[in-house]
């Protein structure tokens, strides 16, 4: 005959529970940053795009000294607003203006270069950096 303990509690082993989850985690931690969803859409039909023409660009170099070349033109940094707007009308407003300075010059100067530029009517001005 057995002798049935009513006070006995049972007792819940949960390790192989926790092994299965860790397993989950793992194999979803792995495989979701792979996921890509990806949405079907039908694009607008765009206008006819017109033949893009090469214009050359302008490349401005400012040297330590203040002296200022644009396509291998001199300037000098104290008159070069008025010559520059006179100069830039030979040259096509749609060009990309590319200015190289050299680092130990005042940001003032570089700025004021970067201004008469503006002024005389360039629209896509950029300063060149090292990196």
């Amino acid at each position: 005959m057995s002798v049935f303990d009513w006070d006995e509690k049972p007792e819940l082993n949960i390790t192989p529970l926790v092994d299965v989850m860790l397993v989950l985690l793992a194999i979803l931690m792995v495989i979701s940053p792979n996921i890509v969803y990806e949405e079907l859409i039908r694009l607008p039909k765009g206008s006819e795009q017109k033949e893009l023409s090469k214009i050359p660009p302008v490349h401005i170099t400012i040297n330590r000294e203040g002296k200022i070349s644009v396509n291998r033109e001199s300037f000098e940094l104290d008159t070069f607003s008025d010559n520059f707007l006179l100069f830039s009308q030979r040259l096509d407003h749609e060009a990309t203006v590319l200015i190289s300075a050299d680092q130990t010059l005042d940001y003032g100067k570089v700025m004021s270069v970067l201004g008469a530029v503006k002024q005389a009517g360039f629209r896509d001005v950029s300063l060149a950096t090292n990196g």
